[in-house]
């Protein structure tokens, strides 16, 4: 890689670079270049970090390019790194190109020593602050760059400042923060054989690495695993000159939102902590002031805060999350990002934008995806119920978890992976948090204001969380938690968290459906003056992507409330209607007859049994989707599901024999039972086979189907049937069946002097199938991809079976990246639909191509879905507005979720 520039300046990049120097880094760049108040400071790349982890060791000539900016970065500010009279110090700081907040520590003050830091007090007039700022040197270098347990430090400073009788930081006085910082040192030598380093370009150097190296932490794998982020993309390193926020009460340090990221309210949002620096705020270690309250503090500095929101916010269009520090009165913009935001958040902030003319609607439906849509149709509590409040915190990210409260993020993980669903509760979380705030329904904690590391987390994974719940006292080591009135909550007991109104509740508090689900069910007007802005929002957001997408949605659904109710959702037909499903309950014997019939008169009988309620089935079905499609999947159950158990049938028959009075139609069973029975019924007699194989089968639903068309046809219906043929894996299976039912239709229509012609199509679900679709495409008017089943069969395994099995330990050794059947396999299974998609329409152009598994209404394949021509997905009613705000993404060029 000779030649490579591995460092740049922040006036050399901009936004665009997010790839190259990171989401911290462009954006650094782009405020410099607008002229903000940006300390100067430059970007190590993530082309540097990709070759230290492929290598071991950075780039040869990195430390020289490091060095001619370091110097430059010296001229600027007119002092020398660690210099022991005046000494610049700066920070290290992480920066991907994705988001990734927390995941990556930051390392402030660098550049300080033991000779230094008396400059430092010398020339800021403060000698408590030239310690404090080396107390938290060394406390951030010895977790961060050292692998110290960063609680040793916390240990070690709780027990200075409870010799000194408070709990406040602030409380502590220079000779305090000495013996912090001896303590700090001697921590050091302790777990590292070696004195805190003194050198501070050795410091800076070191800093870089562990950047580098915690890329791979597991926080951070486990971070980039959930919100699908790339692991070889590296992230870049910023170093930049330090700028003081606890320099006193005319300083601090602040985090601003240019609107609320909880509500999409327009306004004043954020925190500020007067005499605090760096990670203080989103730390949650003091409680912090709304934003508002600078004005009163600091007003030239809040008016000029103000000038940049808006000049940010102008610039990228969007809602911008900012770091800022206040040194003396002077405003230093620190950070700028596009600010991760809540579901109900996103959809308001789009509309709003195009309202202000800074966006148009095409760009609002790529600004939303179809999971916080799906976030936003979770139910929410309502009044009443048992549960007693215990208090109000924040409302930090919207949402309605209950759960059993757990004190520690291994309690979280544990009992999740047990089943249980629990809320994880803490003072305050940090980033060693985040497998525990993944696997906990919601987060509480009583400490940190709406821009704390667990709200912003929460946040973005669309987890419900209330914190700063002041009145609360957690006690993690007990694990427990005593509200105002002294109730005691201890881990194990329910409790029930609001993330949109921040109450807190012991026990379970009720749920209604949400404003989003009443819109759907047709109960919301969407325009009516008094109607939630939300609701208005996901209205025109869901029609413009209606307008713009061209893969239709239809719905996977089996009984006439379903598929009733798939349509008010904005389904257009029904893409799966399993008749298996129709044949449960009571009518199992019927089904269970007609498999073990030894005789035609057996078998006609059972027949007879079944068409009257299969025609009355589709009757319905039809009626509540009259004028749309209708697929029906002919019988593909597995054998097993219709059978008595051979186990349970086995010890009845033994039972009556031992008690000398042998049950005969149980024996016959038995023998029948035996016959059939199937040691992998997902590879066994079902689909196409079973219909080849029980004459009569597939011809008596066919004529059910057809029976119940010209019913509704004669009603003044629009019937409009497909058949579908299952699990066929040689054209020969499916001419066979389709020679049948051409013969069923014809009969049908001429009893009833009606004209039904409904498509024949099949089911790819086997990979034979999607090999062979040119010649299967000759016997079918269409396709539907099972994808369910095909993924099953491509990589051998049956879904129930191995997902508890080892699909943890395949996501936890990055076999997986997700489930291949929450999301699509799209190098194996994805290449097999788009080879038998591309073979299908070759053989027959006007091919009609759909698909029924659940992957069609997940959004990053509905995105693949587009890509290769598909017609139509059907997904779960439930699921259908999703599908249709990804198909409109999809055809706007939008980004999948995965992407």
């Amino acid at each position: 890689m000779a030649g490579t520039k591995w460092v740049y300046d922040f006036s050399e990049g901009n936004k665009d670079q997010k790839d190259l120097l990171g989401g911290k880094g462009a954006n650094l760049a782009e405020m410099t270049n607008l002229g903000l108040p940006v300390p100067p400071g430059f970007t190590i790349t993530t082309d540097a970090c990709r070759f230290y982890l492929e290598h071991g060791s950075t780039p040869p000539d990195l430390s020289d390019e490091v060095t001619e900016h370091l110097t430059a970065l010296e001229k600027a500010m007119g002092k020398t790194l660690g210099d022991p009279s005046d000494p610049l110090l700066v920070s290290v700081r992480s920066g991907a190109a994705a988001s990734m907040p927390g995941m990556m520590e930051t390392v402030l003050n660098v550049g300080l020593n033991d000779e230094s830091v008396q400059g430092l007090a010398t020339q800021s007039g403060s000698d408590r602050f030239a310690w404090d700022s080396y107390r938290r040197l060394i406390q951030m270098f010895g977790k961060t760059v050292q692998g110290i347990d960063g609680e040793l430090f916390d240990e070690a400073l709780d027990e200075v400042k409870r010799e000194q009788g408070t709990e406040l930081d602030l409380d502590l006085d220079a000779e305090h923060l000495q013996d912090v910082v001896r303590r700090f040192k001697e921590i050091v030598k302790q777990h590292t054989d070696r004195d805190f380093p003194q050198d501070p370009r050795e410091q800076m150097d070191l800093a870089i690495n562990a950047v580098f190296d915690s890329w791979n932490s597991d926080r951070a794998i486990l971070y980039r695993r959930r919100e699908r982020i790339p692991g070889d993309a590296g992230t870049a390193v910023n170093v930049v000159a330090m700028v003081f926020g606890n320099l006193g009460m005319d300083s601090g340090t602040g985090v601003a939102f240019t609107r609320d990221p909880g509500s999409g309210e327009q306004g004043v949002y954020g925190d500020y902590l007067q005499n605090a620096q760096g990670e203080d705020v989103v730390a949650g270690i003091r409680n912090t002031v709304a934003l508002t309250e600078l004005e009163q503090i600091d007003k030239d500095a809040y008016d000029e805060l103000l000038q940049t929101m808006s000049t940010l916010e102008s610039h990228y269009r969007d809602l911008c999350d900012i770091e800022f520090t206040i040194e003396r009165n002077k405003l230093w913009m620190l950070q700028t990002r596009v600010g991760k935001r809540t579901a109900g958040a996103a959809f308001r902030i789009a509309t709003q934008l195009v309202d202000e003319g800074l966006i148009d609607m095409d760009e609002a439906v790529r600004r939303v995806t179809g999971d916080q849509l799906a976030q936003l149709m979770f139910p929410r509590f309502t009044e009443g119920g048992d549960a007693k409040k215990l208090t109000q915190g924040m409302n930090a990210s919207p949402g309605a978890a209950v759960g059993k409260a757990v004190f520690s993020s291994e309690a979280a993980v544990e009992q999740a992976q047990n089943g249980e669903k629990v809320i994880l509760v803490r003072r305050e979380t940090n980033p060693d948090d985040l497998a525990g705030m993944i696997a906990a329904q919601g987060v509480l904690t009583s400490r940190g204001g709406k821009t704390s590391h667990a709200a912003v987390v929460a946040r973005g994974m669309g987890k419900t969380c209330v914190c700063g719940a002041e009145e609360l006292q957690v006690d993690t080591k007990a694990k427990k938690f005593t509200a105002p009135d002294g109730t005691e909550v201890t881990e194990g007991d329910v409790i029930s968290i609001d993330g949109s109104t921040g109450k807190v509740w012991l026990g379970e508090v009720p749920v209604e459906p949400s404003s989003v689900v009443r819109y759907f069910e047709g109960e919301v007007d969407p325009e009516a003056d008094d109607t939630e802005a939300l609701v208005n929002s996901v209205h025109r957001i869901l029609t413009h992507a209606d307008s713009r997408r061209r893969l239709d949605v239809r719905t996977n659904a089996d009984t006439p409330e379903d598929s009733a109710r798939a349509r008010r959702f904005g389904a257009h037909g029904i893409g799966l209607c399993r008749t298996e499903h129709m044949f449960l309950g009571d009518r199992r014997q019927l089904v269970e007859k007609l498999i073990l019939a030894e005789g035609d008169d057996d078998r006609q009988a059972a027949l007879d049994g079944l068409a009257p309620l299969q025609k009355q089935d589709f009757v319905e079905i039809f009626e509540a989707m009259d004028g749309l499609p209708v697929t029906v999947r002919l019988l593909d159950p597995p054998l097993h599901e219709f059978l008595p158990d051979l186990t349970d049938l086995s010890v009845r028959v033994a039972v009556a024999e031992a008690e000398g009075h042998p049950d005969e139609a149980n024996l016959r069973l038995l023998a029948a039972v035996r016959r059939l029975h199937e040691q992998n019924p997902m590879l066994g007699l079902r689909g196409v086979r079973l219909g080849l194989v029980v004459p009569g089968l597939f011809a008596m639903q066919v004529r059910a189907i057809v029976e119940a068309a010209c019913e509704r046809k004669k009603a003044g219906g629009d019937p409009r049937p497909e058949i579908m043929i299952p699990l066929v894996g040689a054209v020969q299976e499916l001419e066979a069946i389709r020679e049948e039912t051409e013969q069923v239709i014809a009969s049908v229509c001429e009893e009833h002097g009606a004209e039904i012609r409904p498509l024949i199509g099949t089911m790819i679900e086997v990979p034979r199938a999607a090999l062979t679709a040119a010649e299967i495409a000759h016997s079918a008017e269409f396709f539907s991809f099972g994808t369910n089943d095909l993924t099953q069969m491509t990589w051998g395994f049956s879904r129930d079976d191995v997902e508890a099995a080892f699909f943890h330990a395949y996501l936890d050794k990055g076999i997986f990246g997700i489930s291949p059947f929450e999301s699509l396999d799209l190098d194996g299974v994805g290449r097999l639909v788009r080879v038998a998609a591309r073979e299908g329409r070759e053989a027959r152009p006007e091919l009609k191509l759909g698909i029924c598994g659940e992957h069609g209404g997940d959004p990053e394949s509905v995105h693949f879905f587009h890509e290769v021509g598909l017609d139509y997905v059907s997904c779960s009613p439930f699921r259908v507005p999703v599908a249709r705000l990804e198909a409109g993404r999809a055809a706007l060029g939008a980004e999948s979720v995965g992407s």
